[in-house]
């Protein structure tokens, strides 16, 4: 007795979210997709193939957008009494994932350092410009 014919895809059991994009849908349109290199590099960096199949660099692409767009949405929900989307909100979301909340915490003041080397990088500059004339 043969079971193959039998054998259900994975892919074929899971229903897409409400709001996404497939492939089967026609009326749904394609999202840019702009970062298959950085998750190719990514993706090797944790062990993959250095060259991915094209497939799954789209599917962890869609599951990185779809997680980001639902804590996006979950955080403009907390702001509506405030009126005004913060950073705040988002680590309100993620407070209980440590390692994440972390990371972020530290790529928010590695921004807020770089902006301040900027600003005394143009204001050396503005000095120099002055002094030059």
């Amino acid at each position: 007795m043969n079971n193959s014919s039998s054998i259900v895809p994975p892919s074929a059991s899971l229903k897409p979210k409400t709001g996404t994009t497939t492939a089967s849908d026609p009326s749904s349109l394609k999202r840019k997709r702009m970062f298959q290199k950085d998750l190719q590099h990514m993706m090797y960096g944790f062990g993959d193939d250095p060259n991915p199949l094209t497939q799954t660099v789209e599917l962890v692409e869609d599951i990185a957008f779809d997680y980001i767009q639902d804590l996006v949405l979950k955080a403009q929900v907390i702001a509506t009494k405030r009126g005004k989307l913060l950073t705040d909100d988002i680590l309100h979301l993620i407070r209980k994932d440590i390692p994440k909340r972390r990371r972020c915490q530290e790529l928010l003041s590695m921004n807020e350092e770089l902006k301040q080397a900027r600003k005394a990088f143009e204001v050396d500059e503005e000095k120099l410009a002055s002094t030059a004339d």
